[in-house]
């Protein structure tokens, strides 16, 4: 029986229940985080709580329980679920008042809910295959930074993805690549690796920071600077990463073949150097 925890409470997650009057189901008034573990243990946990108290900061929630409590509570749920290899999910909304009202009240008092999920994704065939992506226009509102509820936009980006035969969508605005629905978006060109700098446009991945330092550790070129499908069309590699993929490369965008039409070496190395800082720096 999986084990969640909601306000103050660990309790059997079919039992989590959450208000109707919620302010984070009737106006997505709420942010989340997911958070990965990895042999047991939380991987890049600081920067996750940071973007989650900027998120929270920037809307004006404020948090029930510190950081670093709520870290305690992501290990305790790992511990009491047996969670080996998956993720940790939190959302926090503004909580839930009397009445559906778009005020809310002085005295509205937050949800916080965490919850596990067991998913694979060290040891999965699309490392050795890699994904395929679909382009979309980005729908989303302007305020991406901010890891909102509302994800609308995304859910439809990715159900578009599908039907096309591509597990991931990149989202497109004035003819440039913002991100992925789920992920943050690479390409490697003779210039080097090249992603979209951080503003008020994209959001800030926590994969991602850490695997640009990793790269630039290593040697490895890395341009902050917006790219157009085509340029990715014509790049050596491309990759994407996120809490749920690592770094994962893409070897077909709009069901055209990248490169050699195969997971290539840059990515590959780049997910195994993640790999290692993870387990090394996992808490």
């Amino acid at each position: 029986m999986s084990v969640a925890y909601l306000n103050g409470r660990f309790l059997p997650l079919e039992q989590a229940h959450v208000s109707v009057l919620d302010r984070g189901f009737l106006f997505a008034d709420g942010i989340y985080e997911v958070a990965a573990v990895i042999d047991g243990h939380l991987v890049d946990s600081a920067a996750h709580l940071a973007r989650l108290e900027r998120s929270a900061g920037e809307i004006d929630i404020p948090l029930p329980i510190p950081p670093a409590e709520i870290e305690a509570v992501q290990k305790n749920l790992v511990a009491r679920n047996g969670l080996g290899e998956g993720l940790v999910y939190l959302q926090l909304t503004r909580g839930a008042d009397g009445t559906r009202d778009f005020q809310p009240s002085a005295a509205i008092q937050p949800t916080l809910v965490m919850f596990v999920q067991d998913k694979p994704f060290l040891d999965v065939p699309a490392v050795r295959t890699g994904i395929s992506v679909a382009t979309t226009p980005d729908l989303r509102w302007k305020r991406r930074d901010i890891k909102s509820v509302m994800l609308l936009a995304q859910a439809m980006a990715k159900q578009a993805a599908k039907v096309s035969g591509a597990q991931e969508a990149w989202m497109i605005e004035d003819g440039f690549v913002t991100e992925g629905a789920s992920s943050t978006a690479f390409i490697l060109t003779d210039e080097g690796i090249i992603t979209r700098p951080y503003s008020h446009a994209v959001l800030a991945g926590c994969t991602g920071a850490a695997l640009t330092a990793l790269a630039e550790e290593s040697g490895l070129k890395v341009i902050r600077r917006p790219f157009t499908v085509i340029e990715a069309l014509a790049a050596r590699e491309a990759f994407i990463t996120s809490a749920s993929t690592l770094c994962q490369s893409v070897v077909r965008i709009d069901g055209q073949a990248i490169g050699s039409g195969l997971p290539g070496p840059v990515a590959m190395r780049l997910r195994e150097l993640y790999i290692d800082f993870a387990r090394r720096t996992a808490s």
